[in-house]
């Protein structure tokens, strides 16, 4: 059944939870709004409101248990839809207390409107039910929390290669869940079934848990994924399973903590690890002599990296909040090209916007989601004039959840952000972009 028990939707104007470009206000009187930044002092009684028309369309999920990673599936409702309402499907998983049962949740959001200021009809005020956001939701139990989870379709079968906490690798198959959600005479049926849901392949080989993951865009079916220990495996489907190299790739000195594939060369992915570097991989040659190139890239940790579709760019992201862009033209000279110092707590995610190759968006421990545009140049007197002291590059803030752990630009809703926190799912498009 949809566990309506357990999720919750809601329109950002529903509820009292506070968002992006936020202005502190006074509700009894009329007040001078200011733009808060990051940082800024705040009174006792003053509160963050977000400015709702800095947004096209802005809406709130909760999944009880919180899904510290998740990935938006492909759907068949066709590319670039910008006609509202839209709908969205996407596969998570969770991180439950201890004691407590963790899931794989695939999630249909629909009945996704602009925001009242987005909206194109102002005397359009109607509050029929109808009209509301809806999230409908399937899951299965997965063993152990959910690290990350990723997505790819393979014959047209939706694939899910989900790192467990317990140290395993686990593939499964959303056909089931994803009928479930799609077709409520389906419901019932999976319902009684759900419990002996299995994964069609897993790998236990790690022997210890990771977070590295990424599914191949050039080769079906092809995976690497790195783990805790600072070994990461190719795996290669053959035969409707998987063939997973014994010999791990080894060139990282500490745990590898993300993993992306080249878009345009099949041989070809990237790493990047706590020790501080990230690594260029070429799976021709032998897995001990397979790491090409090495930069130091951070100071500190580096957690997440993502590989430009358009671009020989690679944006990196650490511990120590820093955000950098790689030429790889240039990777072997160790110098960015672009570093970006906004966030002042680790950075959590990044991600290159699917079509447009000089944005990216990004996310942080401080509770910030920033999206960047690298085509921007500095306006010394625009900036002197303004009285403020930003990255002429950033262009959007976006606040109002807690602990932010993973972002995903939604490649078939254009300007379309998906996010993940402690605090629930946020789904929202900017006017920035």
């Amino acid at each position: 059944m949809a566990d309506h028990e357990e999720v919750e939707m809601v329109a950002a104007d529903d509820s009292d939870a506070d968002s992006d470009e936020e202005s502190p206000q006074d509700s009894d009187k009329p007040a001078e709004t200011k733009v808060y930044l990051p940082g800024d002092p705040m009174d006792e009684e003053e509160e963050l409101v977000h400015d709702e028309s800095a947004y096209v369309m802005y809406h709130q999920a909760q999944t009880g248990a919180p899904c510290l990673s998740f990935d938006v599936l492909q759907d068949s409702l066709g590319d670039s839809r910008e006609t509202f309402p839209l709908t969205a499907y996407m596969v998570a998983g969770t991180q439950a207390e201890i004691g407590r049962p963790n899931h794989v949740i695939l999630m249909k959001m629909s009945k996704l409107n602009k925001t009242a200021a987005g909206s194109d009809d102002e005397d359009d005020e109607s509050d029929d039910e109808d009209e509301n956001p809806q999230l409908d939701t399937v899951m299965f139990q997965q063993q152990g929390g959910v690290n990350r989870i990723r997505t790819t379709v393979v014959q047209g079968t939706h694939l899910a290669a989900c790192w467990s906490d317990k140290g395993s690798v686990h593939i499964w198959d959303l056909s089931k869940p994803l009928r479930a959600v799609e077709e409520p005479s389906a419901i019932a049926a999976f319902e009684k079934k759900k419990d002996k849901m299995q994964p069609v392949y897993s790998f236990p080989g790690h022997q210890t848990e990771g977070f590295a993951v990424d599914w191949s865009t050039t080769v079906n079916g092809r995976l690497a994924t790195g783990d805790c220990r600072k070994d990461i495996h190719v795996w290669n489907m053959q035969d409707g399973g998987w063939n997973v190299d014994q010999r791990p790739f080894t060139g990282h000195t500490q745990s590898v903590e993300d993993i992306q594939w080249s878009p345009n060369e099949a041989t070809v992915f990237a790493s990047c690890s706590v020790d501080k570097t990230v690594r260029i991989w070429d799976i021709r040659a032998a897995p001990s002599k397979a790491n090409m190139l090495t930069t130091t890239a951070h100071e500190r940790d580096v957690n997440v990296i993502s590989w430009n579709r358009h671009e020989p760019f690679i944006v990196s992201g650490g511990d120590d909040g820093v955000i950098k862009v790689w030429d790889l033209r240039q990777f072997q000279k160790g110098v960015a090209v672009a570093v970006f110092k906004h966030h002042t707590a680790p950075i959590t995610s990044v991600e290159w916007h699917p079509t447009d190759s000089t944005v990216f968006a990004a996310s942080g421990a401080d509770d910030q989601l920033t999206m960047w545009d690298l085509a921007v140049e500095r306006d010394e007197e625009g900036a002197a004039s303004q009285g403020v002291d930003v990255p002429p590059q950033l262009l959007f803030v976006h606040m109002g959840q807690n602990d932010i752990k993973e972002l995903h630009w939604h490649p078939q809703l254009p300007g379309v952000l998906v996010s993940t926190a402690h605090s629930g799912f946020n789904i929202f498009r900017t006017i920035s972009v």
